[in-house]
Formats: structure tokens, C-alpha cells, sequence
């Protein structure tokens, strides 16, 4: 279905020697989500370089 991704979890060979996948179904952020992730992201970096020009 569209806007659903597959996720491997995890990967492990069984007792009879066969490959197992763990998948999990997950589905993608949407534009509001996109936009918080990247404002809380651009002010950690501001934080993390004021931080730095204190230090020097």
C-alpha cells in the first residue's frame, strides 16, 4: 500500500539453517512531523555550536 515501508528488525539464521527476517510495517512521517524534526534539529545544532564558541 502506498506511504507504508518496510522495516527489517532484526536477522538471524534458525536451528534448520534458513534466514529469518523480523519486519515491521511503519509508515512515514507526515509534512507537519518532517517540519518539527528539522526545526528541533536545526536548534540542537545552534545549542551545539553556541556551546562551542563559549568553550574557545
Amino acid at each position: 500500500e502506498k506511504g507504508l515501508t518496510l522495516i527489517p528488525l532484526r536477522a538471524y539464521i534458525n536451528e534448520r539453517g534458513f534466514v529469518k527476517i523480523e519486519l515491521a510495517l511503519a509508515k512515514g512521517k507526515t509534512r507537519y512531523d518532517k517540519r518539527e524534526a528539522i526545526k528541533e534539529r536545526d536548534a540542537k545544532r545552534e545549542m551545539k555550536e553556541a556551546r562551542g564558541q563559549i568553550d574557545l
